[in-house]
């Protein structure tokens, strides 16, 4: 079968999310699609097996085999500036914590990538377990970046998410969360003034976004990264499976043992990570909101008040 005659069909999330995040563009780019698969699986000598459904929120995720038979994974994401250096950090990684890059076309967004067990994610485990394995599977990424490298700093980044945070104080919504975003703004230009530490991050570090593998326990997959502080890239894990911390009994108390846990597991100072986590969290819930995804604002913003 040519690579013209492999059909493909488009996940609905991927269609609903990205029409609802992006608009225009991205309707021009889920249209767009069809072309990229093809001159992918002929530019890489490619065979389809089938879509990873429910596949990513962004980013259109197919099974493949090489030519000479070896499992890959062809990804094509929705271009972004967030993710327009996720093939030169997995290039840099080299495998080392994170999914090995095989070939890459980012002028096109695509990637193909080790396939790697995309059933059984982090979440697949107890929280304290995932957690853990969390905690290790991270640390091997944070190494020095490359000299002269194309990664966006945690200090140039954080004041765009700033100025964005600024502007949806305005949202009808929000009215009664603005003594929380100025916390969070003020604790951002403080974390900012004394970075200590300029190591590449994944960026968007939680379990759904590490999968088992065969060469090592745990791998990491669709990093946005950055370079700047652990701090800021832990803070990320801190706030994850929001659902279940706040059906435990005592979630206040239930956030402050995470955040120590977790500092103490790789060395990363506690109220540096407390910091980091509040912003991140407050932000996470301000652009929910402003996407209409209220059920998932409040979860982070009821979080964000814990600590």
């Amino acid at each position: 079968m040519s690579a013209a005659d492999q059909q493909i069909s488009i996940p609905a999330r991927l269609q609903e999310t990205v029409r609802a995040w992006d608009g225009a563009r991205g309707a021009a780019w889920l249209g767009s699609l069809h072309a990229l698969v093809t001159t992918c699986l002929l530019r890489w000598d490619l065979t389809v097996e089938r879509v990873v459904e429910p596949g990513g929120q962004l980013s259109l995720v197919l099974y493949v085999r090489r030519a000479d038979g070896t499992p890959a994974v062809l990804k094509l994401g929705l271009p972004s500036p967030e993710s327009a250096q996720e093939h030169a950090a997995l290039a840099h990684w080299n495998g080392r914590g994170a999914v090995r890059l095989l070939e890459a076309a980012p002028e096109d967004g695509a990637m193909l990538l080790e396939r790697l067990n995309g059933e059984v994610p982090l979440l697949s485990l107890a929280e304290s377990k995932a957690m853990l394995e969390a905690a290790g599977t991270i640390q091997r990424l944070w190494v020095a970046p490359p000299e002269d490298h194309p990664f966006t700093l945690v200090a140039d980044y954080v004041p765009a998410l700033c100025e964005s945070m600024n502007r949806r104080r305005e949202l009808p919504s929000a009215a009664e969360l603005r003594p929380l975003l100025d916390e969070a703004l003020a604790t951002a230009d403080d974390l900012l003034g004394g970075e200590p530490e300029q190591l590449l991050l994944h960026g968007d570090f939680h379990h759904g976004n590490v999968l088992s593998a065969e060469r090592s326990p745990w791998l990491a997959i669709d990093p946005k990264p950055l370079v700047g502080e652990r701090a800021y890239d832990l803070a990320w894990l801190a706030q994850d499976r929001l659902e279940t911390l706040a059906g435990v009994p005592g979630p206040e108390a239930a956030a402050r043992r995470r955040l120590q846990r977790l500092s103490d597991a790789v060395e990363v100072d506690r109220d540096r990570l407390r910091g980091w986590t509040l912003f991140r969290t407050v932000e996470a819930g301000l652009w929910s909101l402003e996407v209409g995804d209220a059920r998932t604002a409040a979860l982070y913003l009821e979080f964000a008040a814990m600590l």
